[in-house]
């Protein structure tokens, strides 16, 4: 199977610093060498000829950490599964998403046995929020220390925000799959409304950041259909099956400028 190398075009412009070349060819470029090692060797060779200074540099600095590396305590290797699992999950997702599987049994158990019960389904009126406390937490400037590495690496971006989404519906979906089963919601009465707002949260955080989209839906949510509701003891329309097509609109407009504007969470803007 053949390999598709860089351009030395591209390699040359890199190693001397240019600021012509285009930003979808140095993220390719970035992406490319961390399994290229042919690349990596000719980038390398760029640096030397192109920029000696800067290769000069890099050996003194070398020249100085080599005895101290030869006598330093090597850190024990990352287990595999630990390796794959950071690019799903992040430590400050753990808390969020052990309240939102809390918040999720809560609202069943007053569902179940609370007063009015039947009424006004607090499983189906949480629903559309639940995962976007996640979502917020796993690409919040404020929640993770590492959030500029994050930002910056080559494989940063919709990728990075898509896993760690679809690892937040993970947990919370089966949970509220089990709430809705228990009180006998309709599956697509509490799902649509919850993928809509996950895509919702993701389109708009491109724009405003991930945690005040977040926070801002919310708001949203519990002004004008979740007071209302515990208000008057009736299920909005927007809840009841009349309701999905709207949610269906929503999902679909969600996907697509997060398509459209994928671009957008490669930079540090998303994290605010």
């Amino acid at each position: 199977m053949s390999v598709e190398h860089a351009s030395m075009r591209i390699i040359d412009g890199y190693a001397r610093g240019d600021t012509d070349i285009a930003a979808d060819e140095v993220w390719a470029l970035e992406a490319h060498l961390e399994a290229c090692g042919v690349c990596r060797d000719r980038l390398s060779a760029a640096v030397g000829a192109e920029v000696p200074a800067v290769a000069a540099l890099v050996d003194t600095v070398w020249s100085g950490l080599e005895p101290q590396l030869a006598t330093a305590v090597t850190m024990p290797r990352r287990r595999r599964w630990s390796s794959r699992l950071s690019g799903w999950m992040t430590p400050a997702m753990v808390p969020w998403l052990a309240m939102a599987m809390g918040v999720t049994l809560l609202a069943l158990l007053l569902d179940l046995v609370g007063p009015g019960s039947g009424e006004v389904s607090l499983v189906l009126l949480l629903a559309p929020v639940l995962p976007v406390l996640g979502v917020a937490a796993s690409w919040s400037r404020g929640l993770d220390p590492a959030y500029e590495l994050t930002a910056s690496v080559p494989r940063a971006g919709l990728h990075l925000v898509l896993r760690r989404t679809a690892s937040v519906l993970a947990v919370v979906v089966p949970a509220l799959l089990v709430g809705g089963w228990v009180t006998g919601v309709m599956v697509a009465q509490w799902l649509l409304p919850c993928l809509a707002f996950t895509s919702a949260t993701l389109a708009l955080g491109g724009v405003v950041g991930v945690t005040r989209a977040a926070a801002s839906l919310v708001a949203v949510w519990a002004a004008v259909v979740v007071a209302p509701t515990l208000a008057t003891s009736r299920t909005t329309f927007a809840l009841h099956t009349g309701g999905l097509p709207a949610w269906g609109l929503i999902l679909a407009l969600g996907i697509g400028v997060l398509i459209a504007r994928r671009g957008a969470y490669a930079v540090l803007g998303a994290h605010r």
